[in-house]
């Protein structure tokens, strides 16, 4: 097996695209921050069965940590990620170094309002900003026809799919399935951050959520079953939880109760590591 071409200036990158348009072949796009995992590489797939040439960017974007030492602290593996996709045939591996999306003298942000109020919206200020204006670039600089995001961050999803639709950047913005471990963990590239001990607690949190879900649906008080989940949640560990929200699977929008397709959606810190999660409750 080759290993996937490496690109690192957008006007390589742009030669490609070139002729594959020219031959009419359609383009897609997996923007990630690299440390890739199963996840990942399902997007991956997902891509390579819709189109006929797949981009992997991997791009560790400085604008969307709020918080400097979590920047720093990222994991940056780009020979392993580079292994990991080599049975997977992609065309191309874009990783393009700062100055490629952020030269000198860039001075614009796109913003998203009303769906990044809440949520990790709330407790990472100028997040998705940074997340609407890295992916805004990664998507001119593709030309992708279509683009795949996990539902795992099923906020940035959302705040993707509406700068797509907005901008009319003639991007399909695809959702794929949150890829779990054996014990319900939502793969994540922060889980290598969990010591041992703190990785046999984490599965805890989809649990609670999963129990809450199910009361959920059988008509039972949010109120109660939110309390109920949270104190289990802190007696696995988990030192703070940010949000445990049940919001309109379309608009995120609070709900008091269920009576529509719905999200339940949860962070929490355990042992100095952020942990997301969200699950289907309709």
């Amino acid at each position: 097996m080759t290993a996937p071409k490496i690109i690192r200036t957008l006007a390589e990158l742009r030669t490609e695209i070139a002729r594959w348009k020219a031959a009419g072949e359609t383009i897609g796009v997996v923007p990630t921050m690299g440390a890739l995992h199963q996840g990942h590489l399902s997007l991956v797939r997902a891509a390579k069965e819709g189109c006929d040439r797949v981009i992997v960017t991997i791009f560790i974007n400085p604008k969307q940590f709020n918080n400097p030492e979590d920047y720093e602290n990222y994991p940056r593996t780009e020979e392993d990620d580079a292994r990991k996709l080599t049975p997977l045939a992609v065309d191309v591996v874009y990783v393009p170094d700062g100055t490629q999306i952020y030269p000198d003298g860039f001075a614009t942000t796109v913003s998203v309002d009303g769906i990044t109020d809440g949520l990790c919206g709330a407790h990472r200020p100028g997040h998705f900003d940074g997340v609407a204006t890295v992916v805004t670039k990664l998507f001119t600089q593709s030309q992708a026809d279509r683009a795949y995001f996990g539902e795992k961050d099923y906020q940035q999803l959302q705040v993707v799919t509406r700068l797509a639709r907005d901008l009319d950047l003639g991007v399909e913005v695809i959702g794929c399935p949150t890829i779990r471990e054996e014990d319900g963990l939502a793969m994540s590239s922060r889980n290598l951050h969990l010591s041992d001990r703190a990785r046999t607690w984490a599965p805890e949190l989809n649990r609670a959520m999963e129990e809450m879900a199910e009361g959920l649906r059988g008509g039972g008080d949010m109120a109660t079953l939110r309390a109920e989940a949270i104190a289990r949640i802190e007696r696995a560990g988990f030192t703070e939880v940010e949000y445990l929200d049940l919001r309109a699977a379309d608009t995120l929008e609070l709900m008091g109760s269920l009576d529509r397709p719905a999200r339940l959606l949860a962070a929490a810190w355990l042992a100095g590591v952020r942990l997301i999660d969200n699950i289907a409750v309709n």
